[in-house]
């Protein structure tokens, strides 16, 4: 059933949208938007608290002597790094997690992903007083179990979000990234000033556990699973599912369709150029701003903060907009990924550029926070692109794909750290071009190669599923007049 069906229907609740508590898949779409602002906050607390960990601080002697003396002395390649060990660990785990998730249900993964990750944050002050090695590990294990959580919540989404709602509950559960990215930002600066950088890690930590907690007593993995939900809704998102209420039955993968398919590798590079993109800033920008631009740690904080402040505004607007031109049959669902996300990448290059050109503190952080902000409509395509390929199969093709823009956050923040080894402009204008020709690359390449539809290897192994389930049915049948004949 395509969005315009769908949107036909009724879900039998008769309140406003945004009385989310009435519906049991917007709680969800709720508790969702905080575990990825958990995801996103365990994630980027490093980037700023790094900063207060290796600046220069005053130590008087008894003697009356003054030095300057950093708590860690490490240099722009060894932060590097640190900063992409996260993603050693994270890298493992993309496949496996859209696998399992089909498997266990994707709340418990989602849940148990995000909750071990917050209980060993509690732990990183400790790891880093141990030593470089006990940092880079422990980051690197937090990366495994936070490596489930994107490809996990497709299949939530393909069990919970009707077709005519799937653009607008994804990217208002995939805005909590950005709100997360842009707490942890504001508050690790604060933090780290006042507390000391330890606290950055024991506040956002013990977030995360308490949200762990919530998110499992809570969430189920299906409409059929979920005592508390009315019949109506229930009814009305397995219609537009096109399912009956039942247990769920094992996913078959069509690998060979899958790693073929022209949509499925114009969707990995679209999400590989965006990822690229964000997680150079990601990583970088505090820095950036803090050795180069001369801002004070508490301001490079909060300006690191603004760029995804304004693309978690937009998300939910974007993802808004996309439904209603696939519900009004404005575009099709091709064009819809099509324009927003080569769209988003275009001005993502050119205010790369312009920005990269420019190099000025004002300019350029303006040119940096619209670049970004418009990867909001970017998010309209390559996020919630796996669910029109194939529903089913939709939490391994976010593995796969989140697996290739793993290896962006790996070699982001070393390329970076090799090219600003000593932070001047120009070497920062080399990190900016790169990054705005990567996103036109992935521009081309979305433009030509996207679908909005079900594939053919979907469709196919659909079928295939559908007359095994007959012919184990007309088994059973068969077995039970025998048996009957006999007595």
């Amino acid at each position: 059933m395509d969005a315009t069906e769908s949107s036909k229907l009724s879900d039998g609740i008769d309140a406003p949208m945004w009385m989310f508590w009435r519906r049991r898949r917007y709680v969800l779409v709720f508790l969702a938007f905080f575990g990825f602002f958990n995801v996103y906050s365990l994630r980027v607390n490093l980037s700023v608290a790094i900063v207060a960990m290796t600046e220069n601080r005053t130590v008087q002697y008894p003697n009356g002597t003054v030095s300057y003396e950093q708590e860690f002395d490490w240099d722009s390649t060894t932060k590097g790094y640190i900063l992409s060990s996260f993603f050693y660990g994270y890298i493992f785990t993309q496949l496996i997690g859209g696998y399992i998730s089909n498997a266990l249900g994707g709340n418990y993964v989602f849940g148990v992903g995000v909750g071990v990750t917050a209980a060993l944050t509690l732990l990183t002050p400790l790891a880093a007083h141990g030593g470089f090695g006990w940092l880079i590990a422990i980051r690197a294990v937090e990366g495994f179990f936070e490596g489930v959580t994107f490809p996990c919540i497709h299949a939530i989404w393909s069990n919970w979000a009707p077709p005519s709602e799937r653009s607008r509950m994804a990217t208002i559960a995939f805005s909590g990234v950005f709100t997360g990215t842009v707490a942890s930002m504001l508050l690790s600066g604060v933090l780290a000033d006042t507390l000391g950088w330890e606290w950055v890690f024991y506040i956002l930590g013990a977030f995360g556990c308490v949200w762990f907690v919530a998110w499992m007593v809570i969430v189920k993995k299906s409409p059929e699973t979920d005592p508390y939900i009315t019949p109506k809704e229930k009814e009305f998102i397995l219609a537009t599912l096109q399912r009956s209420a039942g247990p769920v039955e094992k996913v078959q993968h069509p690998w060979r369709g899958i790693l073929t398919s022209k949509a499925v590798w114009a969707l990995i590079v679209s999400s590989f150029s965006e990822n690229w993109g964000f997680y150079t800033l990601l990583t970088q920008l505090p820095t950036f701003l803090r050795d180069t631009m001369h801002f004070e740690l508490q301001a490079a904080g909060f300006l690191s903060a603004l760029p995804y402040l304004v693309m978690g505004l937009l998300l939910s607007v974007a993802g808004y907009l996309a439904d209603l031109c696939q519900i009004r049959r404005w575009l099709t669902t091709t064009q819809v990924r099509r324009y927003f996300n080569c769209g988003a990448f275009l001005a993502q290059t050119v205010f790369m550029l312009v920005g990269a050109f420019i190099l000025k503190p004002g300019p350029t952080l303006t040119c940096i926070t619209i670049a970004v902000g418009c990867g909001a409509f970017a998010w309209c395509g390559f996020a919630v692109n796996h669910l029109d390929l194939s529903p089913k199969s939709a939490g391994v093709l976010m593995g796969i794909s989140n697996t290739f823009s793993t290896v962006a956050g790996i070699l982001t923040p070393i390329v970076s750290g090799q090219i600003t080894a000593s932070g001047s402009e120009n070497e920062w204008r080399t990190v900016f071009y790169i990054a705005a020709g990567i996103y036109l690359i992935g521009c081309v390449t979305y433009w030509f190669g996207v679908s909005g539809e079900l594939q053919p290897w979907s469709i196919e192994a659909r079928e295939k599923e559908r007359n095994h389930r007959q012919e184990d049915g007309n088994g059973h049948v068969n077995e039970g007049l025998q048996l009957d004949q006999k007595h």
